[in-house]
């Protein structure tokens, strides 16, 4: 029932938005969509994971905007290097009414606090890892955010069988749509059957020109081998275009035994696989860019 979870928090002028999203990026926040209406003017931003945490008893440090990192020193070095940088005169800066040193709290974490814009308090905290378990509150596994902002895809899609290959496209788009992707940045190919994809996917990686590539088609098994040789080299094709090229692709190709099965997966009963396809794409880009960051970082 529940799709999304966000917290609205209101600015009084442009220009304290501006700050806090600028403040917020500069964080570690994943931009998402944003929008610039005649009313009013907003940004998304994301975290690798959200909820509603209940607390009864006092939590006296919390601000309104309480926010878990895994190196609070990090973060505190983060937040005073924004805070120097968005000053006029960093040399007057009174750094220590901003920002509160980090602290101990009575179980077993750190934190501090940050105003970056007045009445607009932040709380960064991390378990303090020489008090309790070292994994607890760390993340012990890599995983790319669901957020497509700023990437660009393209999707090759099959003509033959479009009453399934056009439901597995709008689908594709959709979620695409819905992570934050622009319309400008969803390039569409279409080619002949499953058979040309491949070709068409690997001209598209080795253009550069996207962040991802998404592959859909659909194949129904008839009375001969002509099925398990398309999808064989229909699948080996775009496996090798994406190891070769280091170009995400996700494989959105249906192999179905009947035209039922195939309308099921487009979006009838069991989901769509085309939706699913596009998820994939965007998640291994954000996957590949921080591992990229991991490298970086270790060098």
């Amino acid at each position: 029932m529940i799709k999304s979870l966000a917290f609205l928090h209101s600015t009084a002028s442009a220009a304290d938005h501006q700050k806090l999203a600028s403040f917020l990026a500069a964080i570690g926040f994943e931009p998402g969509s944003t929008w610039d209406e005649e009313a009013s003017q907003g940004a998304l931003f994301f975290t690798p994971r959200g909820g509603i945490e209940l607390i009864f008893g006092a939590m006296p440090f919390f601000s309104e905007f309480s926010v878990e990192v895994t190196s609070v020193d990090a973060a505190y070095q983060a937040a005073a290097a924004w805070l120097r940088a968005d000053s006029p005169s960093p040399e007057a800066l009174e750094l220590e009414s901003l920002l509160t040193p980090v602290a101990d709290t009575d179980w077993k974490s750190r934190y501090f606090t940050v105003e970056p814009v007045p009445g607009h308090k932040f709380s960064f905290w991390a378990w303090d890892a020489t008090k309790t378990d070292p994994l607890k509150g760390k993340p012990i596994a890599v995983e790319g955010d669901l957020s497509a902002a700023g990437m660009k895809f393209a999707i090759v899609v099959s003509r033959w069988n479009a009453v399934i290959t056009d439901r597995l496209l709008e689908g594709a788009i959709d979620g695409l749509l819905r992570s934050g992707a622009q319309q400008a940045d969803i390039g569409i190919v279409r080619v002949p059957g499953a058979w040309e994809i491949p070709a068409a996917a690997r001209t598209i990686a080795e253009q550069g020109s996207v962040d991802a590539i998404i592959t859909l088609g659909c194949l129904i098994r008839g009375e001969t081998a002509h099925y398990e040789a398309i999808y064989n080299e229909v699948a080996r094709g775009i496996g090798q275009s994406q190891q070769e090229t280091g170009i995400p692709h996700s494989f959105g190709v249906l192999t179905c035994e009947t035209l039922e099965q195939a309308l099921n997966r487009a979006g009838i009963k069991a989901g769509n696989k085309g939706f699913e396809a596009a998820v994939a794409a965007l998640e291994m880009v954000s996957l590949s860019r921080k591992l990229a960051q991991v490298k970086a970082s270790a060098q």
